[in-house]
């Protein structure tokens, strides 16, 4: 019941609390958002690194209904059609090798009659964040190399600035409401040396990055959490059992040292009904009795017998 009351004090339980949230947290949603990141990395690698040795295919071949399927993405297709040069649009606040780009969108339409978006690659800024000025996509038809990518989310709405419309995000619905064109869903992105490229936009490293072991470490933090917790319990509370100990101990020395500073006569006895023996000095008669029965128990000396022949004791 001690130990009970001590926990459920205010500051230990919301110091419970606080812990638990954390170890609930980690379990439910750090440790699986590392995690699930590190499987969407390790999938995505898996794709490119199947991409780069595979013999590129018709994109009519993996284009179906809306568009393409998620794994598909980074693989390689051969497009052919034509440019629509009037209705390019830039993807702004892009980072290319640690410095601010835009990304030109350019939409292509397919001799098979669907219309796709086209990443021609990225373009630096002049004057600080102005857009220069961009070499235009050529006209008539053209055969592109290029690899499928999936459709990015939309954070904010397009813009016009600098005479172009601008967007935040690759997002073919948004892209295609912004200008005006249907498109399908997702996109290509040009492999090097190709007609319209502009800066190549590198395939992404195919390592899997840091995910795994933060995922992991959540995981040893919401163990360890609760453990350290019991621990610190567990020694506050020997804590102020030894600190109880102490004062019970010092409690008993004073009360010890204020017994034997009381006179023993008026010392309250443990045992009330024990008196002790009172001592009295032995009367002249036992003193007399003792003194012959000693002197008879003794042995006689020379000195005994002399005296006893003079005064006729032996007689």
């Amino acid at each position: 019941m001690r130990r009970l009351r001590f926990l459920l004090r205010p500051g230990w339980f919301a110091l419970a609390a606080v812990v638990a949230l954390f170890a609930y947290l980690c379990f439910t949603v750090l440790a699986p958002w590392q995690l699930g990141k590190n499987t969407s990395t390790s999938h995505r690698n898996e794709l490119i690194n199947e991409s780069v040795n595979a013999e590129p295919v018709a994109i009519d071949q993996l284009l179906s209904g809306p568009g393409f399927a998620d794994d598909d993405e980074w693989r390689r297709v051969v497009a052919t059609g034509s440019y629509d040069t009037g209705n390019e649009v830039l993807v702004r606040l892009r980072s290319i090798r640690e410095q601010p780009a835009y990304e030109v969108i350019t939409p292509f339409r397919l001799d098979s009659g669907p219309t796709v978006l086209v990443n021609r690659g990225y373009v630096l800024p002049v004057q600080g964040t102005a857009p220069p000025s961009i070499e235009p996509a050529p006209t008539g038809v053209v055969t592109l190399d290029a690899r499928i990518r999936i459709a990015e989310g939309t954070s904010r709405d397009p813009i016009e600035e600098a005479g172009h419309i601008q967007v935040y995000n690759i997002n073919p619905d948004q892209i295609g409401t912004a200008v005006g064109v249907d498109v399908v869903q997702g996109y290509l992105q040009l492999d090097e040396d190709q007609p319209g490229g502009l800066g190549l936009i590198e395939l992404p490293q195919t390592d899997s990055g840091p995910y795994l072991s933060y995922g992991l470490q959540w995981l040893a933090f919401g163990i360890m959490a609760p453990l350290g917790l019991a621990y610190f319990v567990r020694a506050e509370w020997r804590e102020r059992r030894k600190t109880t100990n102490q004062d019970l101990a010092d409690l008993d020395s004073e009360v010890a040292t204020s017994d034997a500073s009381v006179p023993a006569a008026v010392r309250p006895h443990a045992d009330s009904a024990v008196e002790e023996p009172e001592f009295t000095l032995p009367t002249r008669k036992e003193r007399k009795s003792k003194a012959k029965a000693k002197a008879g128990s003794a042995p006689l000396t020379d000195k005994d017998v002399r005296l006893a022949d003079r005064y006729g004791k032996n007689r």
